[in-house]
């Protein structure tokens, strides 16, 4: 992940403890405590409670209203916390990374093995691990299920994509986070099980069957986020 965006939470953590308001550890990660943090200042500041560094409770944190790029954003804890995942693999042995059970423990969803395609785990688990009130969807392993989560939104920085993979009809499918697209409306994908690990892969967008927004984060509609063509080829089966 880059620096960046933890030096950013960081700086939040870093405010809200000075302030009285306990962030638990000052280590650039954006978890349950540090989001019951920013709640605790919000109720004192006389703010919407949504646990979220919007532009109003970060005037009021810092006095000023810049913002930072959108792919840092503190502000989508749950992006955030799938760029700090970047990486992870699974076992591709007989055995399975305990990382990704562990995602599974925590989220309270049933789950064996990492053999069994984990997007929608990892989707699950970004959700879940920063954002406390937000419900998930029924059976959220099935990719396709995510076109339940939240509500519509246009396709930006944080919002659950949803992919169909083998034919756009059937069952399979694919989900993640939405990274940046090309000038040609491509997208880059963050997402679980693509090439086995959490990565960014590119997806043409005539697979896109829509876009999700958290039913409990601040409704945004910003800009496309466009990165350039960086020539690499696009992914078809993340299974």
């Amino acid at each position: 992940m880059p620096s960046y965006s933890r030096d950013e939470v960081v700086k939040i953590q870093h405010t809200l403890a000075r302030k009285g308001f306990d962030p638990g550890p000052v280590d650039g990660i954006w978890g349950r405590r540090t989001e019951a943090a920013v709640r605790a200042f919000q109720a004192a500041s006389d703010l919407l409670i949504d646990g979220i560094v919007g532009p109003n409770t970060r005037k009021a944190l810092f006095g000023d209203t810049a913002q930072p790029n959108p792919v840092d954003d503190p502000a989508f804890p749950w992006f955030q916390e799938a760029r700090h995942l970047l990486g992870v693999r699974e076992d591709t042995s007989s055995r399975s990374n305990p990382e990704i059970l562990e995602w599974a423990s925590d989220a309270g969803i049933p789950y064996g093995s990492d053999d069994i395609p984990w997007c929608g785990l990892f989707v699950a688990h970004c959700v879940a691990a920063t954002m406390a009130r937000e419900p998930l969807p029924t059976n959220p392993l099935g990719a396709r299920n995510w076109m339940r989560f939240g509500a519509p939104c246009p396709p930006q920085v944080g919002a659950v994509l949803v992919f169909w993979r083998g034919s756009p009809n059937g069952w399979k499918g694919h989900v993640g986070f939405y990274a940046a697209q090309t000038p040609n409306g491509d997208f880059y994908v963050l997402g679980g099980n693509q090439s086995n690990k959490v990565s960014i892969a590119k997806i043409a967008k005539g697979r896109l069957l829509g876009a999700r927004w958290p039913a409990t984060a601040p409704e945004l509609h910003s800009a496309p986020h466009i990165a350039a063509d960086d020539g690499s080829v696009f992914s078809t089966d993340e299974a």
